[in-house]
Order: C-alpha cells, then structure tokens, then sequence
C-alpha cells in the first residue's frame, strides 16, 4: 500500500513539475526574480520548463548554485544545436554560480534514445575517449575552467558509471523506478508508437542519467541540472531520486526547441551540421551560418548567442530592410569570436566583403585542390557543397552553380586548375576556391 501511495505521488508531483514553466511548484506565474540568474535567464529567452521556480531563485540569490549539464561524446565536435545548453553554462558562470560539464563518457557507450527514430552506434572506448578530449577545447572558449568557487569543470560519468555492479545497482537505485511511469514519457512513447525498436540498453539511459543528477549532488554540491526541452523526463527522474534517495531538494531548467523563423531545427543546414570545430568547419561557413539569420530571428539569436547588452539588441532587432543586414553581421561577427576567436571573425568579414561586395576571393573561403583538368561535379562535392555526384549534377542542372562568377549549365563541365584560385559558388550562399595542388 505504502509502495502504491509513493508513486501516487511521485506521479502527482511529475505532474506538478511538467506544469512548472515559469512557475514554482504549482504554484503561480513569477515576474520578479531576486537573483540575477532567473532575471538573466528569463529576460534572454532560456526558460522553458523550470522545476520550484521560487525555490531555485531563493537559492541562486542566497549564494553560489553548482549546475550541470550532460553531451554524450558522439563526435570530434558539438555543432551548433548544441550552442544553446553551451551559452546555458556560459551565462551560470556569469551570474556568480559554477557551471559543471558533464560529458556522457559512460552513457555515451549507450547513446541517449530521447525522440531518437532508431539506436545509435555504438562507440568504442577509445573513440568515445578521443572526442571527450577534442569537445573539451570547445568550453575552454566559452568557460573558465580553474579551481575557484565559480570556475568550471569538466567531470566524465565514465568515472562512476563504469564502476556499477548490476545486482547491487537494481537494488539500490532501480527500485525507485517506476516502469509504468517511464513508458509514459514522450521521448519512450514516441518510439513505441511509431513500432521503432527501443533496446533495453537504451531504457536504462533516463536511469543511468537520473542517477548522474545524484551522483554529482554528492560529489560537488550540485543543485540545478539543465537541458533542451527534451530532456525535461529525464530531469524529472533525477529531481526524484535524489529527494528519495537522499532527502536533497534539487532543481531542472529546460530550454526551448529552438527552430529558425522558417520551422527548420537549428544547425541543420542543406549542407549538413554547422560544427562548432574549425577542424570540421571553415571560420567563413561559420560566419556565414549566422549572417544568413532570417530577419525575424536576429533579436532572439543576439540574446541567446552573443553577450551583446539587451539595450544595443533591442536597437538592432529594430532595424529593418537593408539595415538589418548590418544587426546580421554583428550577430555573425560575436557569435563567431565568441566560438572561433576575435581574428577568426574579423577574418571572415572581411573575406565576405571582398566575396560579395567587390567579388573578389577571401583567404578564408574553403578549398579544394585539384591538378590540370577536373569536373565541377567533383569540385562541388569536394567543397562539401553537395553529398554526391548526383546531387551536384542537379544542381548544375538546376542553375546553382557559377565558376568565376559565371553560371554553368553542363552537368560534365570541366575547370581547369591555373595559378590563381578559381571561385566556386553554389547557390547564392556557399562560394569556396579551386586551387592548384
């Protein structure tokens, strides 16, 4: 009876927590946050869901919050869908409290099935080793990492993770999971209801991470995790075992889906994802990601990715017909310093201006190298312009493609290789040089 009143109530409370937007526990709407995290987060567009509203303010404002939130090592490089969790830490740190990066060194080894349409390979571990320690040049641009109280750190859930014993896991912590309850969690439901294999490996994840929440409670004070949208679940469950673990009071922040004006997801581009690694990305094709920003997303964008001042955003999200291509360029020029370096940025501004103001050529345009006589279908691809040959045949077909500035209608044109780079375009947006090599 006592078991069945338990997750009576834990389902009440769930309830109560996905309810919680802006909110305190159930509680009404709050306008006025004490602490200049709340004030900072909300104003900036970052709150979606947040758990105790009133409670995590009280907290933040009383003293230094340690907050954490988890990317599974999938990669080299995190692109640009993951910016904004990156600014989430960014602006912790700048509002008096201790970001904490979780990379995913355990959990990577299963992948995180959360409205996943089908598994994830699966990683070696030294693969998963090699991108924790490439991602981890990526927050030494946006955090401080030291060992004062508001400095960074980066921890790896392979640290405890990999030590667990099943039997003695199932006991301790598998007990206070309710199956019933994590079959109804969107991220699950979604995939049994589209009849999409979800492995029994994958639904220990929302385990695994809520157990990551307790884990990091005990071992460095951490009161606050954070996450996209939907991550909300999984949030939930580790709010949960701690309080029944533990007795501690912990708290979740989500962020918005965020989609560009036109309803894509963001970072996802015709060419594919816009990494956050110059190692897998041009400074200019990064640059010029956020200079291509439809109007109706510049003022939103400035105050999720640059530290720009609200006052000088409200100013540029004013703007309008050709003047808001200059509130593009700041966006392009801050987000890109911000990610890549200061001279990164001022080096792909200037090579957009030469591009597109005086067609000229730019250092920084991406190449490819090639000797005598070599198909445009071939350049196209090797520019990372287009994923096959088929493809870049379409759109020279279509009309997208210009060599020297010049359209070119033959799907077998060949470019000869001289002395000096050869501009490459396709469409109106991605230009990159041919050049002798």
């Amino acid at each position: 009876m006592q078991a069945k009143d338990d997750e009576k109530a834990g389902q009440t409370r769930a309830s109560c927590l996905r309810a919680a937007t802006h909110t305190g526990m159930c509680g009404s709407i709050m306008t006025d946050h004490q602490s200049d995290l709340l004030r900072v987060l909300s104003s900036r567009g970052y709150i979606h869901q947040m758990t105790d509203a009133a409670a995590l303010d009280a907290l933040a404002a009383e003293g230094v919050v340690p907050g954490y939130i988890g990317f599974d090592p999938t990669a080299p490089s995190l692109h640009v869908g993951s910016l904004v969790q990156i600014m989430l830490l960014r602006r912790l740190q700048q509002t008096g409290h201790k970001p904490i990066v979780l990379m995913g060194g355990g959990t990577g080894k299963i992948g995180d099935p959360s409205f996943k349409e089908e598994s994830r390979q699966l990683l070696t571990e030294d693969r998963i080793g090699a991108n924790v320690a490439s991602i981890r040049r990526i927050f030494e641009r946006f955090l401080t990492f030291g060992d004062g109280p508001t400095d960074a750190v980066m921890v790896d859930n392979a640290d405890w993770l990999d030590k667990l014993e099943y039997i003695p896991f199932l006991r301790e912590v598998g007990q206070h999971f309710s199956v019933n309850r994590m079959l109804s969690f969107d991220s699950v439901k979604l995939r049994l209801e589209r009849e999409q294999s979800l492995s029994f490996l994958e639904f220990n994840y929302m385990i695994l991470q809520a157990y990551d929440f307790r884990e990091l409670s005990l071992r460095h004070g951490v009161r606050l995790q954070m996450g996209g949208s939907d991550q909300w679940g999984n949030i939930v469950n580790g709010i949960e075992l701690a309080r029944r673990m533990d007795g501690t009071e912990v708290f979740g922040v989500t962020t918005p889906l965020l989609t560009t004006a036109d309803g894509q997801k963001m970072g996802k581009t015709v060419s594919g994802a816009v990494w956050l690694h110059e190692d897998q990305l041009p400074h200019f094709d990064y640059w010029q990601f956020w200079r291509n920003t439809d109007d109706r997303d510049v003022g939103r964008f400035l105050r999720l990715f640059t530290d720009l001042p609200e006052d000088e955003i409200a100013r540029l999200e004013k703007l309008e017909g050709a003047e808001i291509n200059e509130a593009k360029k700041i966006l392009a020029n801050e987000a890109t310093a911000m990610c890549r370096g200061r001279e990164a940025a001022e080096q792909a501004a200037e090579t957009a201006r030469k591009t597109f103001e005086e067609g000229a050529s730019g250092d920084a345009l991406p190449t490819f190298a090639a000797s005598g006589e070599v198909a445009l279908v071939d350049v196209l691809v090797g520019l990372g312009f287009c994923a096959s040959k088929g493809e870049a045949r379409r759109l020279i077909k279509q009309g997208g493609a210009r060599v020297a500035g010049e359209k070119v209608s033959d799907e077998a044109a060949m470019v000869v290789v001289g002395a000096e780079p050869v501009r490459v375009s396709a469409g109106k947006k991605h230009h990159g040089l041919l050049v002798a090599g």
